[in-house]
């Protein structure tokens, strides 16, 4: 049974994981190295609670618990405890082969390891710790209350009893579960991100305008939005990095980076967060 999870990174990510967990009555420690961070994602949740509540008066009544519920911290040795952690920081291998090298040492040995990568193969993860049964991929979608999708991913090791008390707490946070086998991108991202990355191909080639690509797709085929403006929501960086494991990890051509992507990236032009990506925000 999973009581207490501890949550590393306090971004969106983060601080939506952290939401879900405490609103299904789950201790959660949240745990960032920038403490203006931590006071960020509590100051988020809490607004999202707000939000909520104006759908469900029920939730008003409760806030101040799911609150409390919630324990940040700078100090990963915090986290020993806990019957799972859950990884959510920056889509960058070394930092999150660092994160479980350093965790696996700190959590007690029955403790579950998640990752919420989108792309970074789970066995590889696992690889770098004494645990690798104990090793899954938990990709949330972003935003975390709204989107009820979480996709598991089972590394080579990883055991039965990991994977049904994963697909147990999924349950208990109301999602559904999309089993994916231990290749870079997974289901979504290696679908969505090479549609986002021929979309900025017929923009890089002169085909369409962003405005035009965004309205094609979003009226041609029902999406409630298009693949430019998706990717400056997701963050040009992030789908950068998803591409290049895809590409890296296949060594298939079809997955090769759009230069205008990468030259974007490289200009600081990552989408909304930055305030210009394919669009101006």
């Amino acid at each position: 049974m999973i009581k207490k999870v501890g949550v590393l990174g306090a971004g969106q990510m983060g601080s939506g994981i952290a939401h879900v967990l405490a609103q299904q009555e789950i201790e959660v420690v949240l745990f960032d190295i920038a403490e203006a961070q931590l006071a960020k994602a509590l100051s988020g949740i809490e607004k999202n609670l707000e939000r909520q509540a104006k759908k469900d008066p029920a939730i008003g009544a409760a806030i101040p618990g799911i609150l409390g519920r919630i324990r940040t911290t700078m100090e990963m040795n915090d986290l020993a405890d806990c019957d799972m952690a859950i990884e959510a920081v920056t889509e960058k291998e070394a930092l999150k082969l660092e994160i479980f090298r350093k965790l696996d040492g700190i959590v007690k040995k029955d403790a579950i390891l998640a990752s919420n990568t989108s792309s970074i193969p789970i066995t590889r993860i696992a690889a770098v710790t004494g645990r690798q049964d104990k090793v899954i991929g938990m990709h949330f979608m972003n935003p975390v209350p709204v989107m009820k999708l979480v996709e598991v991913i089972r590394g080579l090791a990883t055991s039965d009893e990991t994977f049904d008390a994963t697909a147990a707490l999924v349950a208990k946070l109301e999602k559904e579960m999309a089993v994916s086998a231990d290749y870079p991108g997974f289901i979504v991202n290696r679908v969505l991100m090479p549609m986002i990355n021929e979309a900025a191909f017929v923009l890089f080639e002169g085909i369409a305008t962003a405005e035009d690509i965004d309205k094609g797709m979003k009226l041609g085929t029902n999406q409630p939005m298009g693949p430019l403006v998706l990717a400056d929501f997701i963050g040009l960086d992030t789908c950068l990095a998803i591409m290049n494991v895809l590409y890296d990890g296949f060594n298939d051509p079809k997955y090769r980076p759009c230069p205008l992507l990468v030259k974007m990236v490289e200009a600081g032009f990552l989408g909304k967060k930055s305030g210009r990506g394919f669009h101006s925000y």
